[in-house]
């Protein structure tokens, strides 16, 4: 077994571009999960829409990757705004229901065949990431390092994506912190508590929980724009629900309520996928598992994952870093 290459792209996957893009997005779930107790099941929806914001205003339109950038901020507001209105004066459970459904309808639109000419139906949207590239300082070519005999390069391209977004996840996790430890957030954290006795003292939990979702959901945006300009493209068929799920296990991973507890988990998560799938791979290239076949091993990694994180809610269900008092959600 090739235990170099093995521990090399199990550490890759654990800083690389599908760890940054989605512990950003998982930032944005454990403001309104974590912190405030909103049980957002639609956080896929809000990076679909900052990814197709960019994507369709540079490759459709024509117009400027900034401005890009700024309508798909507004599309992740406008989308809380709408989400939030007819659901946070109701029970947790609503909310779930809705954001749920409604990631549904944006994904379906985004992949209607009525609509193809401004989102590209199935094939989604390429052509919209020169502007971010063009900013890459980093010259053509592979840069990396040796940890002894394990050897780590990503590409230039590739390169630049991870660096803005661990940037990104650094000044995201730098504004939680700050946010939570304001009275900002101890309301917050008081509403995910009990709402009525936060109503009792004259706050407006309506507004609160608004802000929580649109704050959320602008932070979800980022890691949209990030899968997008990493691969240079969006697909409809990425931003389901399973993504929302990836990202939920990653904050219960890490840890519910805790500043570093996605990004932990995001590594932890994607790490813990590359690293089974290698040693089931080689393990049964070399004739060490003679039960599956090279074409089984990607089921089984997925199946291990899940046996593991319920074993972690069994035995730990705060999570690796987490407190259990801070998972109790008042769903009244």
């Amino acid at each position: 077994m090739d235990w170099i290459t093995i521990i090399s792209t199990t550490l890759k996957a654990a800083i690389g571009v599908e760890t940054v893009l989605y512990g950003v997005a998982a930032i944005g779930i454990n403001i309104q999960f974590g912190y405030t107790g909103l049980l957002n099941f639609g956080q896929a929806a809000f990076m679909g829409v900052a990814g197709y914001g960019l994507a369709v205003t540079v490759s459709t339109f024509g117009l400027p990757f900034w401005l890009g950038l700024a309508i798909g901020v507004v599309a992740a507001v406008i989308l809380a705004i709408l989400l939030g209105i007819p659901t946070l004066k109701l029970r947790a459970d609503y909310l779930a229901i809705v954001t749920i459904a409604a990631a549904e309808i944006v994904r379906l639109v985004f992949r209607s065949v009525k609509f193809k000419e401004i989102f590209g139906g199935s094939d989604g949207r390429r052509g919209f990431s020169d502007g971010f590239y063009a900013l890459n300082p980093f010259p053509e070519g592979q840069y990396g390092i040796n940890l002894g005999p394990v050897p780590i390069f990503w590409s230039n391209r590739q390169l630049w994506v991870i660096l803005v977004g661990w940037v990104l996840i650094a000044l995201c996790c730098a504004l939680v912190y700050l946010l939570m430890k304001s009275p900002w957030g101890r309301v917050l954290k008081a509403i995910r508590e009990d709402e009525d006795a936060v109503r009792s003292l004259g706050k407006n939990v309506f507004s609160y929980k608004m802000q929580s979702l649109v704050l959320g959901g602008v932070v979800g945006a980022l890691g949209g724009f990030l899968y997008g300009l990493a691969y240079a493209s969006v697909q409809p068929d990425v931003f389901g629900t399973e993504t929302t799920f990836y990202l939920y296990t990653m904050v219960i991973l890490g840890g519910a309520a805790r500043v570093l507890g996605p990004v932990v988990g995001s590594m932890l998560f994607w790490g813990l996928l590359v690293l089974i799938y290698n040693v089931f791979a080689e393990a049964v290239g070399a004739g060490y598992i003679t039960f599956m076949n090279s074409n089984q091993v990607g089921a089984i990694r997925w199946i291990l994952v899940g046996l593991g994180l319920i074993l972690l809610l069994i035995f730990r269900p705060q999570g690796i870093f987490g407190d259990k008092r801070e998972i109790a959600i008042d769903a009244r």
